[in-house]
């Protein structure tokens, strides 16, 4: 391992001791506890919105459903579950489960106070990965790189997007949740493909896909 990912690697294991630890939410149940990624010295990140009722007893991100439909579109992208859990440093918007939505479909969405008391982990993370590529999965993780878009206007694209700890590559993705219809309306499902297509090269030039002939 590098010097560089070797500092890497301690520097992310003391962070996730202190975002485990984090209670600063109080609208959140003093038994639910932030999710945190194992991956050790990661090239890229990938963001979601936040943790769900399946990860609260798993205690690993994207474990429930819609992690099972997120992985099955990075194995088609060229990388296994457990790779992509071992090389791909999986953040979110929040880190703590915010209970059911008031409509009983899905999760509630984090509060604003929520997602800017969490702010800050990911700024942190952004900054000592400096990765080369980011994915953020659904719209909640893709405003925050680039804005409230259509998500039609962004996904299949590869974007360009400054943050704290540089410059890096951004492919967005929409949400796996089975609560979310867009994926299923007018020609979605091509531009889910062409993210995958892009996500693959992508992954290939960072050494965690095998080149495809």
């Amino acid at each position: 391992m590098s010097s560089r990912g070797g500092k890497l690697e301690a520097a992310l294991a003391e962070h996730r001791k202190s975002l485990s630890a984090c209670s600063r939410c109080a609208t959140v149940h003093a038994h639910v506890r932030p999710i945190v990624s194992l991956a050790r010295a990661p090239k890229v990140m990938l963001v979601g919105q936040a943790p769900g009722q399946t990860e609260v007893t798993s205690r690993r991100p994207f474990a429930g459903r819609a992690g099972r439909t997120l992985f099955q579109w990075l194995e088609r992208a060229g990388i296994s579950e457990s790779a992509a859990r071992d090389r791909i440093y999986i953040a979110a918007i929040t880190r703590c489960y915010p209970g059911p939505s008031p409509s009983g479909r899905g999760d509630r969405v984090p509060s604003r106070d929520e997602q800017a008391n969490c702010a800050g982990w990911l700024d942190g993370e952004l900054a000592m990965i400096r990765p080369r590529l980011v994915i953020p999965v659904g719209k909640l993780a893709i405003d925050r790189f680039l804005g409230p878009r259509p998500l039609a206007d962004v996904v299949g694209r590869t974007h360009i997007v400054a943050h704290v700890g540089g410059r890096s590559k951004l492919i967005p993705l929409p949400h796996p949740s089975g609560a979310s219809s867009w994926i299923h309306q007018g020609d979605h499902p091509t531009l889910l493909e062409r993210a995958l297509t892009l996500l693959r090269r992508e992954l290939s030039h960072l050494g965690l896909v095998r080149r495809a002939a």
